[in-house]
């Protein structure tokens, strides 16, 4: 697997799987699939209603945490500082671990400033280990980049 480094120095595999569009019945499987064939980052979103099979598939795939690389993503309907904490805790306890390895702002709508600052909380607490957007325009991203 070849893997970049994050400006904070977690690294990241190059290549994943993500579970977009997967039906949240089919997700644990189609996840231990992909694990079982060496897929080791797997990304998925509040608003793919699957983490909970993510969760499943990282609870019964027989490796350590660790060797997982786990993203999620904050949806637009839980922007906002106290949305965006309430859905950070709740996409952990979905995904059945103790911390996401990279959260993302899903798409810059809503009060993206207090979900970026609820995500730099939860960093900061250890929950997440990385934190950036998704979807961002480059005016959008410019904006968020100056905070």
């Amino acid at each position: 697997m070849n893997y970049i480094t994050l400006n904070n120095g977690v690294k990241m595999p190059q290549l994943g799987y993500g579970v977009y569009q997967t039906p949240p019945a089919e997700t644990e499987r189609c996840v231990l699939d992909a694990i079982s064939v060496g897929y080791r980052s797997i990304d998925t979103a509040q608003a793919y209603n699957n983490e909970e099979g993510v969760g499943a598939a990282i609870q019964n795939c027989g490796l350590p945490r660790e060797e997982l690389f786990i993203t999620t993503k904050v949806w637009i309907s839980n922007a906002g500082y106290e949305k965006a904490k309430t859905s950070i805790q709740d996409s952990l306890k979905k995904l059945r671990t103790d911390y996401i390895d990279l959260l993302l702002i899903h798409q810059p709508f809503g009060d993206y400033y207090g979900t970026y600052r609820a995500m730099e909380e939860a960093y900061r607490a250890g929950k997440v280990r990385a934190i950036g957007v998704s979807n961002f325009y480059p005016d959008r991203f410019i904006d968020i980049a100056n905070l």
